[in-house]
């Protein structure tokens, strides 16, 4: 990737993408980040090499990408400061905020742009995220190609041609992680009303829930495959299946997730409207 790419903030999520390409072999005079202190820049060049400015707009000028890396409640704000010389520059823009939708974006900036609207989710800070992709239709096969480039930076990358998938997508993998560290919260808490130790029922369950993922992974069977072959006839995992299979653990999962989602199209519309 050739690009000259400018991330607008330097949060969490934008410094594991800094990270990530960096890693990947991208030159770090290739990369401006932005942010209003002055002392997060100091750190941040310092620690990466990259150029880094308190101005949004000079960040602009000179990008060929564009990564939106602020909070929602701010974007449009910030989206407004920009939208001259982004108009003028014509970058492929890519958001990172969750929550906001292309057509409030495009208004903002003043006119139809390349967009590609992102989710990704917090495992992106060590590299092993999840992140789904939705292009507007500016967007070229090339653009596609260094947005997903890009996104592949901090993990797995999915792309869906519907945006309104991405509450779906919210629902799942964006909230997801902490479903799993809520089922981890709740196997250790068992674990130690059962007698074993809080170092003991810590680590069996992280060890446990790794190996778990890493297996399903690396296999072509599906979930519930994987399941029936450690669940032998008549014994203790059957029995502890058939416990949480009694308490309605998949409509627990069904309703959880429909809440999420319709909590995402809330938010999309309040985002929209401000």
């Amino acid at each position: 990737m050739s690009d000259q790419i400018a991330f607008i903030g330097a949060g969490n999520m934008a410094g594991a993408l800094i990270g990530g390409l960096l890693a990947d072999g991208i030159p770090p005079e290739r990369l401006t980040a932005t942010d209003c202190s002055a002392e997060k820049c100091q750190a941040l060049s310092a620690a990466t090499g990259i150029r880094t400015l308190q101005d949004n707009r000079q960040a602009v000028v000179d990008a060929d990408i564009v990564v939106l890396a602020v909070k929602p409640q701010v974007l449009r704000d910030v989206v407004t400061e920009i939208a001259e010389p982004t108009r003028e520059r014509r970058p492929l823009v890519i958001s990172i905020a969750a929550g906001v939708r292309c057509d409030s974006l495009q208004a903002w900036i003043g006119g139809p742009l390349a967009l590609v609207r992102t989710m990704p989710n917090t495992p992106a800070v060590i590299q092993s995220g999840a992140t789904v992709l939705y292009a507007t239709p500016e967007v070229s096969d090339s653009q596609r190609e260094r947005a997903e480039s890009l996104m592949r930076a901090v993990g797995l990358t999915q792309w869906v041609e519907d945006e309104s998938l991405m509450d779906a997508v919210t629902a799942l993998s964006g909230s997801g992680p902490a479903y799993l560290f809520l089922v981890m919260e709740a196997m250790e808490s068992a674990g130690r009303e059962l007698g074993l130790t809080a170092e003991t029922a810590r680590l069996l369950t992280l060890q446990t829930a790794f190996g778990a993922a890493r297996m399903a992974l690396e296999s072509t069977d599906p979930p519930e495959t994987l399941r029936a072959r450690v669940t032998s006839p008549g014994g203790t995992t059957e029995r502890a299946v058939d416990a949480l299979e009694d308490g309605g653990i998949r409509e627990l999962f069904r309703r959880a997730m429909k809440a999420a989602h319709d909590r995402s199209v809330e938010i999309s519309a309040d985002l929209g409207a401000t």
